[in-house]
C-alpha cells in the first residue's frame, strides 16, 4: 500500500504540462482499450415461460426453447459476426432459399430415432393427427450468467400414449471466446446429456436418426436440394475426409463453412473422447444435416442391422457430451482441431 501511494503522489506531482501532455498521448490507448474491454465475452441467460434466451456482450445468441416442440431446441443461432447460422424454417417462415423438407429439424436438438423401438427423432405418432412421443423439460435447476453461461434442466421422454420411458439431465455451457471482429473468434456450445433408465431397460436401436444435431442454413450445404437456394459451402472432418466423403464416417469432429452475408463463417460439431463408441459417426448431409450418432452403424459402415444397437440396463445412465463452435473463417482459419484438443481435456 505504501508503494501505491508514493505512485499516486509522484504522478499527481507532476507538472501540469507533463500531465496534459501524457493524456493527449495516452488517450487513444485509452479508448482502445476501453472498446477491446467492451467485448468481455459477458453471458447472460435470462429465463422466460417458455424459454432460456442467451446473449453476449449483449448481443442476441440463441433461445433454449422448452415448450411448445416435440422435443427442447436451440432456436435461432447468432454467429460471433451476428450472421443466424442454422435454418429458419419451420419456425419461420418466408426466408429466402430455405427448403421445407424434414419438418422436426428443428435448429439444434437431440433426439434418438428409436429407444425402445420409439421414435423420438420424427416424433411419429400412433395414428394421423394424434399424440406422438415427445421429450418433456420437468425442470431448470440452474440457469446462471457470467463468462461462462451455465443452463441445467432434467427431462421425460414419453411415448406417444403418454407412458414414461426414461429421464434425462442436461448442463448445457455458453461461452465466447474473442472479439467479432477477430477472424478466430468463435462462440460455444458445449452441450451434455446424461440418459437414465429408471422406467425400465432402454435399447438403443441402430439407426442413423440420431443424437445431438443441428440443421445449417442453405448456403452451408454442398449443393441445392429440396428447393434450397444459395449453396456454397464446403464440409471438412478430422480426418481430412471432405463433402460427401465426409458421410458416415467416424471423426473427432466434422465442420461446415461458406461464406455467409459477406463473410467466411462455419459450424463444427466435435465428439468427446469420453463419449460411447467415440470416434463416433457423422450423419454430415449434403443439404445441411450435421448429426453426432453412436449407434447408427448399419446404416453408416454397411454392418449387420443391429450391430450399432446399445441396452442400458435398469438402473444405469448413459453420458454423452458435444461441443459445437460457430466461428469465423474456415477449419484452419477457425483451429477446430485445437480447439477439439483442449475441449477433449476438460472434464465436466
Amino acid at each position: 500500500m505504501t508503494q501505491l501511494f508514493s505512485r499516486q503522489r509522484m504522478t499527481c506531482a507532476m507538472p501540469r504540462v507533463a500531465c496534459l501532455a501524457s493524456v493527449w498521448l495516452l488517450g487513444p490507448l485509452l479508448c482502445l482499450a476501453a472498446l477491446v474491454g467492451a467485448a468481455t465475452g459477458e453471458v447472460v441467460l435470462e429465463r422466460k415461460d417458455d424459454r432460456v434466451s442467451v446473449s453476449i456482450d449483449g448481443d442476441p445468441f440463441t433461445n433454449y426453447i422448452f415448450a411448445g416442440h416435440a422435443t427442447p431446441i436451440l432456436f435461432p443461432i447468432h454467429g460471433p459476426g451476428g450472421q443466424t447460422l442454422t435454418r429458419q424454417w419451420p419456425l419461420v417462415e418466408g426466408v429466402a432459399g430455405d427448403p421445407h423438407d424434414h419438418p422436426h429439424q428443428e435448429s439444434v436438438w437431440f433426439a434418438h430415432g428409436s429407444i425402445n423401438g420409439i421414435d423420438f427423432w420424427a416424433h411419429i405418432p400412433l395414428q394421423k393427427g394424434g399424440p406422438h412421443p415427445r421429450i418433456e423439460q420437468t425442470g431448470i435447476r440452474v440457469c446462471s450468467s457470467g463468462t461462462l453461461g451455465v443452463l441445467e434442466t432434467t427431462n421425460r421422454w414419453l411415448a406417444a400414449d403418454g407412458t414414461t420411458v426414461c429421464t434425462d439431465s442436461r448442463r448445457i455451457e455458453f461461452a465466447s471466446d474473442g472479439l467479432p471482429t477477430h477472424n478466430g473468434a468463435a462462440r460455444t456450445i458445449d452441450y451434455a446429456v446424461t440418459i437414465r433408465a429408471d422406467h425400465g431397460p432402454l435399447v438403443f436401436g441402430d439407426t442413423k436418426e440420431g443424437v445431438m444435431a443441428l440443421r445449417v442454413r442453405p448456403e452451408f450445404q454442398t449443393r441445392n436440394l429440396h428447393e434450397s437456394q444459395g449453396a456454397a459451402g464446403q464440409i471438412l472432418n478430422s480426418e481430412a475426409q471432405k463433402d460427401d466423403a465426409a458421410w458416415g464416417k467416424a471423426a473427432r469432429w466434422v465442420d461446415y463453412f461458406a461464406p455467409i452475408e459477406g463473410s467466411i463463417m462455419g459450424i463444427a460439431m466435435c465428439d468427446h473422447p469420453d463419449n460411447l463408441r467415440h470416434p463416433q459417426h457423422f450423419h454430415a448431409r449434403d443439404y445441411g444435416l450435421l448429426a453426432a450418432n453412436p449407434f447408427g452403424l448399419h446404416d453408416f459402415t454397411g454392418a449387420l442391422k443391429g450391430t450399432g444397437d446399445f441396452t442400458l440396463p435398469a438402473g444405469d445412465s448413459l453420458s454423452l457430451r458435444y461441443l459445437m463452435v460457430f466461428h469465423k473463417g474456415d477449419t484452419a482459419a477457425a483451429g477446430i482441431e485445437n480447439r477439439w484438443q483442449k475441449w477433449a481435456q476438460k472434464k465436466p
